[in-house]
């Protein structure tokens, strides 16, 4: 019997060691696991960018290198390159300026010539029927043409403000052009001169328009003195000859 017990006690004893044995074998397996959990999630880790310690003072000095390289590239430039830049800022705003002022002058010397004309068509209608039309009809025609004379006056007036305007546009275009050349920036130069040449043809059909306008203006201010001067000639004898008559009523 008590051989048995022992039996059984080994037994038991054999059994726990087993298992034991069983557990600590799964040991190293499991820490190995663990291990290997640890150091994959270590290399994601070490994959991630992480920013830069900005208060090491190399990290400082690269951030400033690459965030001013432009800014450096610019302070770079010659101060020739920079005055050429500027002397075709300089052209570009002049050739605007002048082209503001071709264009409104232009517009003036169109209307001026439209009121001109306007007036003589009115007044050579007041010629051609002088002395058929009511007094009514002849106040309103005469009222019309000082209409078309005032216009005329106003519109002359703006093209020579415009004028003025356009004369400062030109000299200051010829300066610009000076100071790109001797600049370095001849390009600029020769395209604002080209563009002085290209103003004064746009203007020239203008101021054509509006001297035949003037010249036919002053054409029909010398037939209304004949044609008046014919007309009270042509009163007087009327007014003689109704005298006359009377006279010999009388008589």
């Amino acid at each position: 019997m008590q051989a048995a017990r022992q039996c059984s006690v080994c037994a038991r004893c054999a059994v726990g060691l087993v298992r034991n044995q069983v557990e600590i074998s799964q040991l190293p397996r499991r820490g190995v696991a663990c291990i290997r959990f640890l150091s994959s999630s270590e290399s994601r880790r070490s994959t991630i960018h992480r920013p830069a310690d900005l208060t090491n003072p190399t990290n400082v000095s690269l951030a400033s290198l690459s965030l001013g390289h432009g800014l450096w590239q610019v302070e770079n430039l010659s101060h020739d390159s920079l005055i050429r830049r500027a002397a075709s800022v300089m052209t570009d705003s002049s050739s605007t300026f002048l082209s503001q002022a071709t264009l409104a002058l232009s517009d003036a010397l169109t209307d001026y010539s439209k009121a001109v004309h306007s007036r003589i068509a009115f007044q050579k209608r007041y010629l051609s029927t002088l002395g058929k039309l009511s007094p009514a009809e002849e106040g309103s025609l005469q009222q019309t043409i000082s209409s078309w004379r005032a216009e005329a006056a106003e519109r002359l007036s703006e093209c020579k403000r415009y004028e003025s305007t356009w004369n400062s546009a030109v000299n200051l275009c010829k300066m610009a052009a000076d100071a790109a050349y001797s600049s370095g920036a001849q390009q600029a130069s020769i395209s604002i001169r080209t563009n002085i040449k290209v103003a004064e043809s746009q203007l020239e059909e203008a101021r054509k328009l509006s001297a035949e306008a003037e010249k036919k203006l002053a054409e029909t201010k010398v037939e209304e003195i004949e044609r008046m001067a014919e007309y009270a000639a042509f009163l007087e004898g009327s007014d003689e000859h109704e005298v006359q008559e009377a006279y010999l009523r009388e008589d």
